[in-house]
């Protein structure tokens, strides 16, 4: 099965991570089908477009935008799945819908390989606030790069627009999606920066 403009996913788990596991019971954090915090971002590639050239691969683990799991009820309180859906374990999602992806070698006892952000995007873990006057925990507009599409440099300090960041939870890290246009600015590091990422990531 393949498209010609569009990739094919499944996702990895369930299309909710609403369960935690505590001391050998189940604990459903969300029961809300429309919470975008809850909705699984994992998924793999079945197929790539016939048209285009990628980098991606069959097989290959991606993390893509919250809504194509999602489900949602329309005025009648009916529940729908999102127009990605062709069934229960098969998506149909468009370039501009993957965020992430890595490489995975069925072959190599080290499956996956690194993260790396879709043309355009990077991942940006903020700076936690050092300000003592406030009660902020972390900083708005200033983090680090922690995957880049190449066009930075992991690790490189940088300053972005608060407005276009975008919060996902990565491998225990909670990091924000950026554009990179949006990225206004780069610092040299010094070295003794610390980053935030809360407890609950």
């Amino acid at each position: 099965m393949k498209s010609i403009n569009s990739f094919i996913i499944s996702p990895v788990g369930k299309r909710y991570n609403n369960e935690k596991d505590i001391n050998g019971k189940k604990l459903i954090l969300n029961t809300e089908v429309y919470n975008h915090e809850f909705v699984n971002r994992r998924a793999n590639i079945i197929s790539c477009p016939i048209s285009g050239n990628y980098d991606i691969s069959p097989g290959d683990e991606v993390i893509v935008h919250h809504n194509v799991f999602r489900r949602w009820h329309n005025v009648h309180g009916e529940e729908k799945n999102s127009q990605n859906y062709y069934d229960e374990n098969t998506y149909i999602v468009s370039e501009d819908q993957i965020f992430l992806y890595r490489k995975i070698n069925n072959s190599s006892r080290f499956k996956a390989g690194p993260w790396k952000a879709m043309p355009g995007f990077c991942f940006v873990m903020p700076l936690a606030n050092e300000d003592k006057f406030s009660n902020d925990l972390e900083n708005q507009s200033k983090g680090v790069i922690v995957y880049s599409d190449g066009m930075f440099d992991i690790n490189e300090l940088v300053g972005y627009d608060p407005i276009s960041q975008y919060e996902f939870v990565i491998d225990n890290q909670r990091l924000y999606r950026v554009y990179n246009k949006f990225i206004t600015i780069k610092y040299e590091r010094e070295g003794n920066e610390k980053t935030y990422n809360p407890s609950w990531a």
